[in-house]
C-alpha cells in the first residue's frame, strides 16, 4: 500500500484492483474527521510508484508537473486537491528540510565506463535492434501491399456482383427484351444478369426473337 486512495478508479496495467481498508483522517470543513478508506493495494513499489505517474499525468496535476522545484511541487500539490489537510504543504517541505532531502536533486550520478565485454554485448544488441527495424519496414511494406491487392479485388468482386443482378434493364438491351416479352419468351424482364441482357440482345440482332 502506497497511500494512494481507491476512490471508485479503474484497474490498471500496474493497480489489479486490490485494496486495503485503513483508519485515516480527513479534514471536512474545517474539521479533522477520523474516517476509514479504502486504500489501493499493489503486489510492488514499482507498480505503485507506476500508478501515481498515471495520477499526476493528469491535467489536474499541470501546475505540479511545472513546478520549478520539490518545495513549488510540494505547494501545487496542495493547491491541486490532493490532500485536504490545509497545511500537508507544509509538512512535505519540512520532511524534505529536515532530512536534507534537496541534496540527491543536484548529486550528480557517476557512471563507469563500460568494459569491452559490455561494449560488444551493446553493439549487438544496437545491431539487433536496427535488423527488426528493417524487418519491421518490410514487413509493413508487405502488409500494404498485401491489403491494396485485396482492396482491388473488393472492388472487382463488387463490380461483378452488380453486372450478375443487374436492377435496371440496359438501355442496349431494352428493345430486345420488349420483343421477348412480347413472344412471351420471358416474363420477368427486370433483375437479370448482364449475360442475360447480352444473350437477348444477340438473339434479336440475329432476328431470332
Amino acid at each position: 500500500m502506497g497511500g494512494y486512495k481507491a476512490s471508485g478508479g479503474i484497474p490498471n496495467g500496474y493497480w489489479k484492483g486490490a485494496v486495503v481498508n485503513k483508519a485515516t483522517w480527513e479534514v471536512i470543513n474545517g474539521q479533522r474527521v477520523r474516517v476509514v478508506a479504502a486504500f489501493r493495494a499493489y503486489d510492488s513499489m514499482y507498480e505503485f510508484y507506476k500508478d501515481q505517474d498515471l495520477l499526476y499525468a493528469r491535467s489536474r496535476y499541470l501546475a505540479v508537473r511545472s513546478a520549478l522545484s520539490p518545495i513549488e511541487q510540494a505547494r501545487m500539490l496542495q493547491a491541486s486537491g490532493y490532500a485536504t489537510d490545509p497545511d500537508y504543504a507544509n509538512k512535505l517541505i519540512t520532511i524534505m528540510n529536515s532530512n536534507h532531502l534537496s541534496s540527491y536533486d543536484t548529486r550528480e550520478e557517476r557512471e563507469e565506463p563500460m568494459t569491452a565485454e559490455e561494449k560488444s554485448a551493446f553493439a549487438a544488441l544496437q545491431a539487433a535492434v536496427a535488423r527488426l527495424s528493417t524487418d519491421n519496414e518490410t514487413l509493413k511494406a508487405e502488409l500494404d501491399s498485401q491489403q491494396a491487392a485485396m482492396q482491388a479485388l473488393q472492388v472487382e468482386a463488387a463490380q461483378l456482383e452488380t453486372l450478375h443482378d443487374m436492377k435496371e434493364i440496359p438501355e442496349w438491351a431494352k428493345e430486345a427484351v420488349a420483343a421477348a416479352v412480347k413472344k412471351h419468351l420471358i416474363d420477368t424482364p427486370n433483375g437479370g444478369s448482364y449475360d442475360f441482357y447480352r444473350l437477348l440482345s444477340v438473339l434479336y440482332r440475329a432476328k431470332l426473337i
